[in-house]
């Protein structure tokens, strides 16, 4: 893994934007996000997952919410401009995005759809996203992904 430049981290340098990259151990068992943000040492609500949806107005787009918390599909839906949204098949992510689970990263999907992100992002100075393959996470300003991203914030999690 050392080295490996994913698509994400080419795009982040194509656009002179400052990253950090974390490496985990993956455990094919448990890809759950609380348990990369364990590997990472990170506090889970800093360490954000990508979820890919499917609207009935706008199409494909793309929600990140930290990993300890559970996606509203309600308030997803009215945030993104839609009257229903669902999560897409996890068969389908890979030919939609160009990713696969738990490597999933707002950054570098094959198109750029509208992306959402959970607003409790602005409590932190960095955050943790995806580089794009397992066992590897990107740390960025959450202002610098939001800009890069075009990405609305939005109350995205159910309490």
């Amino acid at each position: 893994m050392k080295n490996h430049k994913t698509n994400a981290m080419r795009q982040l340098d194509a656009a002179g934007i400052e990253y950090d990259v974390k490496e985990y151990e993956v455990d094919e068992n448990d890809l759950s996000g609380v348990h990369v943000a364990a590997q990472l040492g990170q506090p889970p609500e800093q360490v954000f997952k990508t979820l890919v949806l499917h609207g009935d107005k706008i199409g494909y787009f793309v929600c990140c919410l930290p990993v300890d918390q559970e996606l509203d599909l309600k308030k997803v839906a009215r945030a993104s401009g839609n009257k229903h949204a669902e999560m897409i098949p996890m068969k389908d992510l890979l030919g939609v995005t160009g990713y696969i689970r738990g490597g999933c990263s707002p950054i570098g999907m094959k198109k750029k759809f509208p992306t959402f992100i959970d607003e409790t992002c602005e409590l932190f100075d960095e955050m943790a996203v995806s580089a794009g393959v397992r066992g590897m996470q990107i740390i960025i300003n959450p202002q610098t992904l939001i800009k890069f991203t075009d990405a609305t914030l939005a109350d995205l999690t159910t309490y």
